[in-house]
């Protein structure tokens, strides 16, 4: 009993440990030849002929010119920028035709082997942070846990694992069976404030590195609630109070104006999806420097499912579907013009795994520059996650996380959607040459 105990201690530890860099199999050093880089997308400065000497998992010096000897890695022909961070990812899964029985027939082990290989294949498009907001604690944290140990590949993953929401809302279990919808209800589900604080404690005790909350109703779940808000605002000052207490920000699932206000007035961080905000929305988000992370693939995705010949949705999907998805681009492009702090996110596991750089077409489609939409993934996205000392750029005592694409893409950002070389902390996944 006593060993079984020092066991899950050990577990419980690991999980609420901050992410730290990934440790280079060798610890020898590395220069990274790069023709033309963009260390700091901050400046939008692009340097020339520069050397990256890598030792271990870290950037220890920016050299001018091509130099280096032993292990060289030759970029001279491309362009080069820090890895990419997209703020919103579900790596467990993919919408597909099947994808209601998945959720009752997979267990936490089978879907960790799921976000495993998706984990791969979002390094492999470039981007070597992410945050997964939304999946079974149990498969999210031990995925997190098993790529920071560098069992398997993976970006580094800063997990909220179940959504904190309301009985019967977004993020609980509907449409099936009630003896179903029962077994599957989470402790993360709660209705009064005390229940949600209660709902908010066990997600940081269960190793939440950021509470992730379902503060209106949404498309893809499958009741006919609306995209309202669903929380009272009793109940969202409660959570918020709670979380920040406890040292973790709050991030909300919000399409309706009522409920993305209502939880900005409450103290909360950033918004997810943000389709119907309005002015005051974006008074609120300047006035408090809040984040908006306006997942456009998603829109786009499930507007396009919902309206073709082979739509998987159900009628209740379908309908919120047709609603908010051809609105996401708009909205994101009135809080750009409104000066809203914009951070990357996709909602992948919407959309495919692995095509994240297509939020990059999108976001220049509703008025950002390349350069700006290239921001969003990396220093905006470093700081809305609170870990600027460890991502979002390249720069000295750093981890060494780089991409290399051959075209320019502060000319054509579609550029991204190609990545050939991937490096996180130092480690090589990509290759392309």
């Amino acid at each position: 009993m006593m060993a079984a105990l020092a066991a899950c201690m050990a577990t419980s530890v690991a999980a609420q440990t901050p992410a730290s860099p990934s440790v280079s199999p060798e610890a020898g050093t590395t220069f990274v030849q790069v023709g033309r880089l963009l260390a700091d997308p901050a400046t939008g400065v692009v340097q020339r002929d520069k050397t990256l000497v890598i030792r271990g998992n870290q950037v220890v010096e920016i050299r001018d010119g091509f130099v280096g000897e032993g292990r060289i890695v030759d970029l001279r022909g491309a362009f080069v920028l820090p890895g990419l961070i997209d703020s919103h990812v579900h790596l467990t899964g993919e919408q597909n035709p099947n994808s209601r029985l998945e959720g009752v027939t997979q267990s936490n082990a089978d879907q960790a082997f799921v976000g495993a290989r998706f984990a791969l294949r979002t390094l492999e498009a470039g981007f070597t942070t992410v945050a997964d907001l939304g999946a079974t604690n149990e498969s999210i944290f031990a995925l997190r846990d098993a790529v920071r140990r560098g069992d398997v590949p993976g970006p580094r993953i800063i997990a909220s694992g179940e959504a904190v929401s309301i009985h019967g809302g977004h993020g609980d279990v509907n449409g099936y069976r009630d003896d179903i919808m029962h077994m599957f209800t989470g402790e993360s589900i709660c209705s009064g404030p005390e229940d949600c604080m209660r709902a908010v404690r066990l997600q940081v005790r269960a190793g939440a590195d950021i509470i992730k909350i379902t503060a209106t109703g949404g498309v893809l779940s499958n009741t006919a609630a609306g995209l309202g808000q669903q929380f009272s605002d009793e109940e969202l000052a409660a959570i918020i109070d709670a979380a920040h207490r406890m040292g973790r920000q709050v991030t909300a699932h919000a399409h309706g104006g009522d409920g993305i206000n209502s939880f900005l007035r409450a103290g909360g961080d950033s918004i997810e999806h943000g389709t119907y905000l309005d002015a005051e929305s974006i008074r609120l988000m300047r006035r408090d420097g809040v984040y908006l992370v306006p997942t456009l693939m998603a829109g786009d995705f499930v507007a396009r499912i919902a309206s073709g010949p082979d739509n998987f949705f159900t009628p209740a999907q379908t309908t919120k579907a047709l609603q908010a998805g051809p609105l996401m681009l708009d909205m994101a492009r009135r809080a750009h013009e409104g000066g809203v702090r914009i951070a990357f996110g996709t909602d992948s596991g919407v959309s495919a795994h692995g095509d994240n750089a297509g939020e990059f077409v999108l976001l220049v489609r509703a008025g950002l520059t390349p350069l700006e939409a290239i921001q969003t993934a990396t220093v905006n996205a470093a700081a809305h996650l609170r870990i600027s000392d460890q991502a979002g750029k390249i720069a000295v005592g750093m981890p060494a996380d780089l991409i290399a694409v051959d075209g320019d893409p502060l000319t054509d950002v579609a550029e991204l959607l190609d990545v050939d070389f991937v490096m996180k902390g130092g480690v090589v996944y990509r290759d392309a040459q």
